[in-house]
């Protein structure tokens, strides 16, 4: 498929990222060096290819001391990569800094990530009985200068563009919009938007994001579009012709790319969620029926009025005739990541304690504020899910909440991970690690992963820079990774 996507001409294809260099190991048996590649060699410089990267995490989920981010940011644009999407999932624009600046060092560009989440829902009469017992709740934190705000740092660290991530999907159309506009008006770099339509905001908040003039949206192609992924290029499209915006993408090869993804995803059925493909649909060639036409135009109306209500309707009434799943509505009400909430389940049934999952749903809030009121990105969002199901099953068992907090959740209170939103109680804190100090990450203590001698083949595990640093980041998939990859060199060499 790699040349029709050379002929699409996205400004951007994102190709690293999250969990995909250890999955390649772990599944295909695949070098992500090589892969990368040989992405790079067919697509070209038609389009950007581009990482997410965790900021000091990097793709990993430990912090890394400088000397490992630069041997990864210098590898990473050598083999093909132009642009480095950092986040940091604290918001804690500290841990993007090295990121950026060797990024920007070695020729690529930045791209910095806000990450949108938003505070615990507490109804007043909450909030009355927290002030009557003298623990007021706090006031709200993820306003929309408080994004504003980060933005504003990323582009003064030489952001060449700045991203709302809204790895949830949480984000109505309505504060999109705010927060376009926001960003439009203060900041001189290119915006970007990316979220996902787990909860069924995805495809609206897109449309109005574009009507407020963000230059850039992440959009997935049809039949791996909606649900949990990000709305179709192909309604995107729809929207901006009828809008009279250009888009400079090729959709005759954008339609050969999907007539592959569909063969794609039905081999894939096993491993499908969804287990929902859409209609099919060509914007070039397929006609859209007069009633569903009008929801397009109704879309972009209610949009440009800021009516959120009425564009909610609309694109849901558009997404429902296609045939892309429903919202999740689990995932809406409890107002946490989709793949938190997933994870909780499995974690609970691999427990046997399914039962648990309302009331470890139920101390969520009180654990993530507990925790210094971390944003819902990974793996921030999977320590608290974790910690709110053993927290609750400390109260099955009668014992007091915290009495196995997890290593991650030990190093998010010492303060490893960076600094959180809201500062952490010094008495929670000496109650969770031994001290009521902050204990900030210190490179100083890092240690480097063993690189032993394989001796059925006489070579070291990993022989060369690249190989070095996939065993930092994945010390165990890249070992098993890279000792087949080494006896098998070794066999065909003899």
């Amino acid at each position: 498929m790699l040349p029709f996507y050379r002929e699409a001409g996205f400004y951007a294809m994102e190709i690293w990222g999250g969990a995909v260099p250890d999955s390649i190991m772990r599944y295909l048996g695949e070098d992500p060096w090589e892969r990368l590649e040989k992405i790079k060699a067919s697509v070209g410089n038609t389009s950007k290819l581009t990482a997410l990267s965790r900021g000091r995490n990097l793709f990993g989920y430990n912090p890394y001391p400088d000397k490992i981010i630069k041997g990864f940011c210098r590898n990473s644009i050598e083999s093909g990569l132009d642009i480095m999407r950092i986040f940091d999932a604290l918001n804690d624009v500290e841990n993007i800094k090295s990121t950026v600046k060797y990024v920007k060092r070695f020729g690529g560009m930045a791209d910095c990530a806000v990450c949108y989440t938003i505070d615990p829902y507490h109804s007043a009469v909450e909030r009355i009985v927290a002030a009557l017992h003298g623990h007021p709740l706090h006031k709200p934190v993820f306003t929309n200068e408080y994004f504003l705000d980060k933005a504003l740092q990323m582009e003064a660290l030489g952001a060449d563009m700045i991203t709302i991530k809204d790895m949830s999907g949480l984000i109505p159309p309505g504060r999109s919009a705010e927060i376009v506009r926001l960003f439009k008006k203060h900041l001189k770099v290119s915006v970007d938007f990316h979220t996902h339509c787990t909860p069924g905001y995805g495809l609206a908040s897109v449309l109005a994001a574009i009507v407020n003039g963000v230059d850039v949206v992440d959009t997935n192609i049809w039949y791996f579009a909606g649900g949990t992924a990000a709305p179709a290029i192909e309604l995107v499209y729809v929207f901006c012709k009828k809008m009279g915006i250009e888009l400079d993408i090729n959709m005759e090869a954008i339609a050969k790319i999907n007539a592959h993804l569909l063969d794609i995803r039905k081999e894939l059925s096993v491993f499908d969620m969804a287990k929902q493909l859409p209609k099919p649909f060509n914007p070039l060639t397929d006609r859209i029926p007069t009633e569903i036409d009008r929801f397009f135009n109704d879309a972009i109306d209610a949009a440009r009025k800021d009516k959120e209500e009425d564009l909610l309707i609309f694109c849901r009434a558009i997404e429902e005739y296609f045939g892309f799943p429903e919202p999740n509505e689990l995932v809406k009400k409890a107002q946490i990541p989709g793949g938190m909430y997933t994870n909780m389940v499995a974690q609970l049934k691999q427990l046997g304690q399914l039962d648990l999952l309302e009331k470890a749903m139920s101390l969520i809030p009180q654990v993530r504020m507990d925790a210094g009121l971390p944003p819902w990105v990974t793996p921030t969002s999977q320590i608290i899910g974790a910690q709110a199901v053993s927290c609750a099953l400390d109260q099955l068992k009668g014992r007091p909440m915290y009495s196995n907090p997890s290593n991650q959740f030990v190093a998010l209170v010492k303060g490893e991970y960076g600094k959180t939103p809201v500062p952490i109680d010094p008495e929670f804190r000496l109650k969770i690690t031994g001290s009521r100090d902050e204990v900030p990450y210190d490179p100083s203590d890092y240690e480097m992963q063993e690189n032993p001698v394989i001796e059925e083949v006489g070579v070291q595990l990993a022989e060369n820079e690249k190989e070095v640093l996939l065993l930092e980041l994945f010390p165990m998939m890249a070992h098993n990774f890279l000792a087949k990859k080494k006896q098998k060199q070794a066999h065909v060499a003899t």
